[in-house]
């Protein structure tokens, strides 16, 4: 075998790490011994791991060491001065890295896991708000039908006025619960910073209620909308005003009135 796929083999990495047979190790010796390019790489792989492992290692200063050692002698225990086997260091510290390699590994799955299962609780969420929203819609929506439909409901047509001649709406007066619901589907979406405000109207002397702000007339696509009871209404008007709604309508922005 030519000393390139002898070095290329792997057979060097697994003889600096102990892993080879007696008799492989034996083999090992003699080609580092006839051939010195094979035995500078057996140098170069053992500095390549003591540089890595070295990394991972904390540092004792030769002070630190002496003061260990003479904590030691004061205990009285003799302390045996070994020569360290190059080989058995190598593969040690080989072990530390490769354990070292594993914990982060298994650190990593870890973390994965933990947000696998933090996005699986967010849908799960979102999935739970969504099915409460949809009983919540659902509710509203039978409340409304319920109005609608009822025997003593009435049916109040709102006319277009000056400002939006082309406007129009529909009251659901309850006169016996006082229940009120608007249905706005004929009134343009208002502008930014603008909101629907709807009144109950006492005729004479003329004298308006503020009965609710339809907050949500972009995002509810069936615009109708339930507002605050009305006792004794005799009619009922929407204008646009600034968001957050006035005290008193504005005359020149009323887009629909209707009387009961």
């Amino acid at each position: 075998m030519e000393n390139t796929t002898y070095i290329e083999s792997g057979t060097l990495e697994l003889y600096v790490y102990g892993l080879l047979s007696e008799e492989e190790n034996l083999e090992v010796s003699r080609m580092a011994k006839l051939h010195p390019e094979i035995n500078d790489e057996i140098l170069s792989i053992e500095k390549s791991i003591v540089n890595l492992s070295t990394s991972f290692s904390p540092f004792l200063s030769a002070e630190n060491f002496r003061k260990i050692k003479e904590k030691l002698e004061l205990k009285h225990a003799k302390v045996v001065e070994m020569k360290p086997s190059n080989r058995s260091q190598y593969w040690g510290w080989a072990a530390a890295v490769l354990l070292l390699i594993a914990a982060g590994y298994q650190f990593n799955e870890l973390q994965q896991s933990r947000s696998q299962i933090a996005n699986t609780d967010n849908e799960k969420n979102k999935l739970q708000e969504a099915l409460v929203a949809s009983e919540i819609k659902g509710k509203q929506t039978q409340d409304a039908l319920a109005v609608i439909r009822d025997k003593n409901t009435t049916v109040v047509p709102l006319g277009g006025q000056a400002v939006s001649p082309d406007s129009y709406a529909k009251v659901f007066y309850n006169k016996a619960t006082q229940v009120v619901y608007v249905d706005v589907k004929g009134l343009p979406e208002p502008p930014e910073g603008k909101v629907y405000q709807v009144w109950a109207l006492k005729l004479n002397p003329l004298t308006p209620t503020s009965i609710g702000l339809l907050d949500n007339f972009k995002t509810d696509s069936q615009r109708i909308f339930a507002v605050s009871k009305a006792a004794g209404a005799e009619g009922f008007g929407i204008t646009l005003e600034p968001a957050g709604g006035s005290k008193s309508p504005t005359m020149e922005q009323l887009y629909a009135l209707g009387k009961v």
